[in-house]
């Protein structure tokens, strides 16, 4: 399937905490974020993906545009003004097709995605964040979606607390706990698949959410359904949540990393 991937928002709330690129191209490990999230849709064999480009673009363009440059050996003859690249037969992503997409500096989600239309091919195709890591089964979400029938599904998870726990005896702390806890109540964590018929639910204005009209619309005419993760799950919305997945991944200990 396709693979629709949001990453026009400024991330204002982690911008020059981590890196001066917008959110999905903040590195962990020393990949970008959006990169985490493409290799999880294509161990599953999703390799089409539609990023959805608005605030500083080109970070985006210039990535994809020299990744074999910069994942390869390059060899330089300066006298004959020639570059080669050689082959770098490890990797996983040379199957993949990315549609650099441009879809507005200020366009909200909704109008993101009615602006891919034309890349979208199928009848069914998958859309997510550019800021989200989980270890969740794709080919298990693609069979649930299908058995349904529904236009829309979305993938139901819940989040971690933000804050470490204390246990407590009176005013004593018994232990002390800086890890993620998994939170109470579902939300949207985004992964989501998609029938064509969204796209009536979609319009060009600028101001358009998909995460409010649309969806709301979908539940209301019995449309929209909750696949449940009930597995990792992680925004990297602020530095701390940055730095709880660089610490994963520098550790061997990335749940998300399921290639």
């Amino acid at each position: 399937m396709q693979v629709a991937i949001l990453c026009g928002g400024r991330g204002t709330r982690i911008q020059g905490e981590v890196a001066n690129v917008p959110k999905p191209m903040v590195p962990i490990g020393g990949f970008p974020i959006l990169w985490h999230i493409m290799k999880i849709y294509s161990h599953f064999g999703h390799t089409e993906f539609i990023p959805c480009l608005g605030y500083r673009s080109w970070d985006f363009k210039d990535y994809f545009m020299n990744y074999r440059a910069k994942m390869a050996d390059v060899t330089v003859r300066l006298g004959k003004n020639s570059v080669e690249t050689h082959a770098h037969d490890s990797a996983d992503e040379k199957d993949w097709v990315i549609h650099l997409a441009e879809t507005g500096l200020n366009a909200l989600t909704g109008a993101r995605v009615k602006r891919i239309q034309k890349y979208i091919t199928d009848d069914v195709f998958m859309l997510t964040y550019g800021d989200g890591v989980a270890d969740i089964d794709i080919n298990a979400l693609t069979e649930f979606h299908k058995s349904h029938g529904k236009i829309a599904t979305l993938t139901a998870v819940r989040p971690p607390s933000r804050f470490g726990d204390l246990d407590m005896d009176g005013s004593q702390i018994t232990a002390f706990k800086e890890k993620l806890e998994v939170g109470q109540g579902a939300i949207n964590g985004g992964y989501f698949v998609l029938n064509r018929e969204v796209f009536d639910y979609l319009d060009d204005r600028e101001d358009l959410t998909f995460e409010q009209e649309p969806l709301k619309q979908l539940a209301a005419d019995g449309e929209l359904m909750a696949y449940e993760h009930d597995g990792f799950w992680l925004p990297m919305d602020t530095y701390r949540e940055w730095d709880i997945l660089e610490k994963m991944w520098n550790s061997d200990q990335a749940p998300w990393k399921t290639w």
